[in-house]
Parts: structure tokens; sequence; C-alpha cells
């Protein structure tokens, strides 16, 4: 059978079920598996979720064949495929996404007219409006051979370190997370601070989302959004990433009035790429998200976002479609998110709310936030795991 499965998969599936979408009796679940190397938890989360009397309804992709269907299909190819999936996923009460491929660069060089096809007929509408919107929903990376090469660890190593990361006390996170989605939705400016970046904006009368293991597994950040039109100034993303099957470095941008008016990468070809993804649409260089991270244990960008997004210490934007949650009226077939990591080792940095610093060099320095810090979340796991210990003994 493809996908050896980890014996700390029944926990990570219980977790997604119980925690994350709370799934109920008679509810559909989607189980949407991308990669064979998923197939391995896709089984323990059917079986779990028939356990609880939900309906598990198994959704395989093979990044490959998806290659395939972007690189031959036409328009109508794509309107045909979305309202076909977009009428699954109105069925559909809770979703569990599972990114496995074994190749991350599958979707490099594919036509850029296929690509925003494909995009604004199924990504848009299935994912990003019907999915995210309407459903309970998480998603997740499976750790094979593809994500520890990109972490440049042995497959061993690297399982240790996701199921450490992914499975943290996410009670005490979302209660440690609380003071800060206070502050952020009383702040009005924000002005963000460190090598490369010198940015404002501001998150007036936008509400501020808490997320400790709701809608991603590894979790650990507090999202909102600008206010559309007043970002001003620049900001360089440090961490690697990958979007559209293109690897990108230290990508700088520059705004004036909300909008991307000078958008570069560490070589001329990533610029160009960079450039012909941000011109899809209209709001793909305006930004839909603002957010903190604070995961103890994420502390290295390995070019995956659920990851990356999560670093204890960095915050990150993202260009095009806002949630709507934390609405900002922008539109946009994209939403790409950028990271920047303010630690010390790596430079530093500050996030200001209001005049004030609230985070410096990666560390919360408001007294409220201090139980976010790394020392303390990592307390708190300890001292939980410490007192489960003591009663399996008993």
């Amino acid at each position: 059978m493809y996908g050896p499965t980890d014996p700390r998969d029944v926990e990570l599936a219980c977790l997604l079920l119980d925690h994350s979408v709370k799934a109920k009796k008679g509810e559909v679940v989607m189980i949407h598996g991308v990669g064979l190397d998923t197939l391995g938890l896709c089984s323990i989360l059917v079986r779990e979720t028939a356990k609880r009397g939900a309906i598990p309804f198994l959704k395989l992709d093979e990044p490959s064949v998806t290659r395939d269907l972007v690189l031959n299909g036409s328009e109508a190819v794509f309107k045909g495929l979305g309202e076909f999936e977009l009428a699954a996923m109105k069925a559909t009460k809770c979703y569990i996404g599972i990114r496995g491929a074994a190749n991350i660069f599958e979707s490099s060089g594919l036509p850029k007219q296929n690509m925003k096809l494909y995009n604004e007929h199924y990504v848009k509408p299935v994912m990003l409006e019907q999915r995210v919107k309407h459903t309970r929903w998480c998603v997740l990376r499976y750790p094979n051979s593809s994500m520890a090469q990109l972490a440049q660890q042995s497959r061993e190593t690297f399982a240790e370190f996701y199921y450490r990361v992914c499975c943290v006390d996410y009670a005490a996170m979302e209660k440690a997370c609380r003071p800060l989605k206070k502050l952020m939705d009383k702040t009005k400016d924000v002005h963000l601070k460190g090598p490369g970046t010198d940015l404002k904006f501001s998150i007036k009368g936008i509400k501020s989302i808490p997320c400790a293991g709701s809608h991603n597994i590894p979790d650990g950040e507090c999202f909102t959004a600008p206010v559309r039109n007043s970002i001003n100034g620049h900001v360089t993303f440090n961490t690697p990433t990958v979007y559209e099957g293109t690897a990108f470095d230290n990508i700088h941008l520059r705004y004036e009035n909300g909008k991307v008016v000078e958008a570069r990468g560490a070589s001329d070809a990533q610029t160009k790429k960079l450039n012909e993804i941000l011109d899809q649409d209209e709001g793909a260089r305006y930004v839909g998200e603002f957010a903190i991270g604070f995961n103890p244990e994420i502390k290295f960008a390995m070019r995956d976002i659920l990851f990356d997004e999560k670093i204890g210490g960095s915050f990150h934007m993202a260009l095009g479609q806002c949630y709507e949650e934390t609405e900002n009226n922008n539109r946009s077939v994209i939403h790409w998110d950028m990271v920047c990591i303010q630690r010390k080792e790596v430079g530093g940095g500050e996030i200001i709310f209001d005049g004030k610093v609230i985070r410096k060099d990666g560390i919360f320095v408001h007294p409220d936030l201090k139980g976010l810090n790394p020392d303390a979340l990592s307390k708190k796991k300890s001292v939980r795991r410490a007192k489960k210990s003591v009663r399996r003994a008993k």
C-alpha cells in the first residue's frame, strides 16, 4: 500500500477531527490527500471519521496528473471541473487537506494563461470562496521524503520535528493568544522595522483571528488584514518561498497607498516571474492578510508555508485574496503568504503598535504578551506532559 503510516498518525488524526474541524455525527468530512504519500494518513482519517458517525469522503489528487490537466485543459474544461468540485464542496461540512507531493515543483513552467484560467475557475470559487468561507477546514503537510529534503534532514529526524511541532499544546497556546487578539483589535497603526523593512499601515476596524490548531496543523499565529489602501514603505521577506512551482528568495516589495509598485526577487528570472504572478489581476498587488507567528518549536524556514508562516518570532503578509473573517475588500485569484523572521540572529526587527514596541528581535516585550514567547509556551507544554506522565504512572 502507498503512504506508510507512522504510529503518531492516529494521534494526529484524532487532533484533526476533534480539535481542528470538530466533526459531528452525520456530517460529510472531505479528506483531500495530495500525493500518494498521504494515503496512509487518509486511511486512518477515513476510519476515525466513520467511528465518530461522520461521513468520510476521500478525494486523492496526484500533482503530476494535475499538471497534465492544467497543461492540456481549456477554459471549458476548467469551468466544468470547477462546477463539479463546487457542488461537492457545498455538500461538505468539514474539510481536511493533506499535502504530500513527491515534488513541490511539479507545477513549474506551466503556461501562464492556463494557470490563470485554472485559478479563476477552480481554485478561487472552490477553495478560496466555498471551502475557506463555508466549511470547518484544516490543512496540513505530511512528512514525506520531499519535505525532509527541503528541511535538509533525514526523514527520521524530520519526522521527529514534524510531530513535535504539529502536536503542541494548542489549548495553552489558545489561552496565551487572547491578549494579542485583544491588543490587535484595538490597534490602529502598525509599523514594521528591520533590515530592508520600513513599512507602515492601518488595521483599524478589522478583526483579528487567533489560530491555535483550528485551520492549520501546525499552528501558531494571529492574523488580520491591513486597510487596503493604507500600506506605504518597503519590506523584505527573508525566508525562501515557492509559488506556482517557482522558488523565490529575499522578495522585496515597495508599496504606495496599498499597492505593490516595485517587486524584486533574488535574480532577474525571479523578478520577472514574481511580476507575472502579481499581474494576474488588480488585487494581486494588494495585501489580504497580515499575521504574527509564534509557534515555539518552528525556528527555521523550509519553503513550506504552512510551517514557515508559524515560525516563532516572524510575521507574514499575503498578497491577494483576503479572508472573510478579516474583510478588507481585496479580491484576487491568488493568496500568497510571504514570511519575515525578526529574531536577533537574522538581523532582528520590531513590531510597533500605535507607537509602542510590542515585539523586538522576535521576543514579545509587551507585558500582556510574554506568555507567547518560546520559553513560556515550551514551559507550559513541558508541565502538561509531566502531568500526563504522572497520571499514566498512577
